[in-house]
């Protein structure tokens, strides 16, 4: 009982981050399921099931608030689908003892990405308004699904910063967009893992607990998303997949990195993860301001 608590509040957690950001519930939830001693493909499947109810839930939520583009929808979420099956079918087949560093390189690479692309390059707003088209989106929905399947999480941590540096949508309207069309990348996901893994190959009542804890805070999450700073969480999300990722990989059998190797290891980790948090923080500050000046500077319609 008291691991299904655990786990309903890990999904509370990461569906409270990923309804807000647009990425990261598979990942913090994938890392906590190795971490219980889960297979590789068994915890990615255990995620991909659960996530047919959050992101049903979290999508319905986000169309409510009017976050949700749907041409954007239709073009990522269909080749995200195939790109999940075929991940699923992928991992599925693999050695645990080759899926779980690998996996874990997929998730540290995910991490270090999230963190330069949010910490230094903030969000940009120079293309708002203008069209994605389907030759961007539809190569970028089959590499998402294929990763978010393969590391247990990755469908937002590529499609939401890749959509957000085109800079032609509103934050929400990607974070929205991109969590709606997770529902479709799940079921496609959860197909493949059910066919290659089977029913037993399931623990559906920690589904349970994750379907439980990311539906009660969705629809708080679809609303949070109009004030949360994407920047800051973004640095806060990186640093903790890459250190707990960086963890896994050193514990490896690839690895098997000795005490004194690993601390310093660690120390230098956390030290660049509250670097960048520090960074972030001053530029969202600053990126304020000067939206604040303009504002100031307008004149005020009669």
């Amino acid at each position: 009982m008291r691991t299904l608590v655990l786990l309903a509040l890990a999904g509370l957690g990461a569906q409270l981050v990923d309804g807000s950001l647009g990425m990261a519930h598979g990942v913090i939830s994938t890392v906590l399921l190795l971490a219980l001693g889960t297979s590789p493909a068994a915890a990615s499947a255990i995620v991909h099931f659960a996530q047919i109810g959050t992101g049903l839930v979290s999508g319905a939520s986000h169309a409510r608030f009017g976050n949700v583009d749907w041409k954007v929808v239709a073009r990522i979420g269909i080749p995200g689908a195939v790109g999940s099956f075929l991940g699923a079918t992928v991992l599925s087949r693999m050695s645990t003892a080759v899926a779980e560093p690998v996996m874990a390189v997929i998730l540290l690479a995910l991490g270090l990405y999230v963190s330069y692309r949010f910490t230094l390059r903030g969000v940009p707003r120079d293309n708002l308004g203008k069209p994605l088209r389907k030759r961007f989106l539809v190569p970028l929905g089959l590499v998402a699904g294929f990763l978010g399947a393969t590391g247990g999480g990755g469908w937002g941590l590529i499609g939401t910063p890749a959509l957000l540096a085109s800079g032609r949508m509103e934050p929400r309207k990607v974070v929205g967009s991109v969590d709606t069309s997770k529902f479709l990348v799940a079921v496609s996901a959860s197909l493949g893992f059910l066919l290659a893994l089977g029913s037993d190959g399931v623990n559906w009542s920690w589904v349970l607990a994750f379907l439980i804890g990311g539906m009660v805070i969705a629809p708080v999450a679809a609303w949070l998303v109009r004030f949360v700073a994407p920047r800051i969480l973004g640095s806060v999300v990186g640093g903790l997949i890459v250190v707990l990722n960086a963890r896994t990989l050193l514990n490896s059998d690839w690895v098997g990195a000795t005490t004194a190797l690993s601390t310093p290891v660690y120390v230098l980790l956390y030290a660049l993860w509250a670097a960048a948090l520090t960074y972030s923080i001053r530029a969202y500050r600053q990126e304020k301001a000067a939206e604040e000046a303009v504002e100031e500077r307008q004149p005020v319609a009669a």
